[in-house]
């Protein structure tokens, strides 16, 4: 484990904490929004492929990062104008999505905090956060910690835990951008969802209630196939959605299920999302547009990098029939996902 200072806001140091495998994995942890800033996974020969988008300076992270590497809640992905009702009492959160709908927790959500170092060796480091009542609009105080893993050959485990001292709702979603090649554009990655379900959004990415089978839509992706469309130019999907892994929220001591697996024919590695989670937003990049440069200058445009963000589904505040995300004293919420290279 290695540990420097990345930057300062205010008088607060933002540490940069890097973790190895033995095997060559590498992965570079900000306490700055939980960030996975930097990560290498190695290549046969004894090589190593960047493949997480990222920036250099803390100071494109704070002005200028769509969430890139970071921890996203206390409520990840959207809410419905920002308001939902828990035990009869109505909550306005941040509205930070054009003034419409709240969005990964609100303009200072979880990503875009400092979190706390704690425990660290070569291989793991532990962050923690507090999240006072009213945060955002959310009740309750609510203590966050997020553990990241590199487990043997090239796997980076993701181990969240909440408590909170008052009923509440909790979503964490880990936000990376992924590319296994570098290259300017995904969109000749091939992707793999294991499910057979999605849920439809309106023009705000807010779900329609609906659950509809993925068969004949461009959102069956339960046999591998590229990202981009057939025919002349390929375009984009526009891909920002959830799909279905499970219908609740299943223990954390039960095995995890296998929910994405992204593939680049360049380099050959394949990234598979193992998660305890009931969904994943599918994000094809397709909005990023950033006027700096990221790692080693490099220029991230339109489908830079796609996340596979396992979480609850979105809205579910509002939606009666979705997964619960409420949080109560005495509970523990507990997420594992991890993210196998090889």
């Amino acid at each position: 484990m290695h540990a420097r200072e990345f930057g300062r806001l205010g008088d607060e140091i933002v540490h940069e904490i890097t973790i190895r495998s033995e095997a060559g994995a590498e992965a570079k942890i900000l306490t700055w929004g939980a960030v996975v800033r930097d990560m290498h996974a190695p290549l046969p020969g004894g090589k190593s492929q960047r493949v997480v988008l990222g920036f250099d300076r803390l100071e494109d992270y704070v002005a200028h990062s769509p969430h890139m590497g970071a921890v996203a809640g206390r409520y990840a992905n959207r809410i419905a104008e920002g308001r939902f009702t828990l035990d009869g009492v109505s909550h306005q959160l941040d509205r930070n999505e054009n003034g419409r709908n709240a969005l990964h927790g609100g303009a200072a959500g979880f990503g875009k905090r400092l979190w706390r170092l704690g425990a660290a060796d070569e291989r793991s480091v532990t962050l923690t956060l507090v999240s006072p009542d009213g945060d955002g609009g959310c009740p309750g105080q609510v203590t966050t910690t997020c553990v990241y893993r590199l487990v043997e050959p090239a796997t980076l485990r993701v181990e969240l835990t909440v408590t909170t001292d008052a009923p509440t709702i909790v979503n964490l979603a880990q936000h990376t951008y992924w590319t296994l090649d570098g290259a300017a554009s995904v969109l000749d990655h091939e992707l793999q969802v294991s499910a057979d379900f999605y849920t439809p959004v309106r023009d705000d990415q807010i779900p329609t209630g609906d659950i509809l089978s993925v068969a004949g839509t461009p959102f069956d992706f339960r046999r591998s196939r590229v990202l981009r469309q057939p025919g002349e130019g390929g375009a984009p999907f526009k891909l920002d959605h959830n799909f279905v892994l499970s219908s609740a929220r299943p223990s954390p001591h039960e095995p995890l299920r296998h929910a994405a697996t992204l593939r680049s024919a360049q380099t050959g590695l394949a990234l598979e999302l193992h998660t305890t989670e009931p969904g994943v937003q599918v994000y094809d990049g397709w909005k990023i547009d950033l006027s700096v440069a990221g790692l080693d200058g490099q220029r991230y445009g339109v489908n830079a990098g796609l996340c596979l963000e396992a979480q609850v589904w979105p809205d579910s505040p509002n939606q009666p029939h979705f997964p619960d995300p409420t949080l109560r004293p005495g509970e523990v919420y507990t997420q594992v996902s991890e993210y196998r290279i090889a």
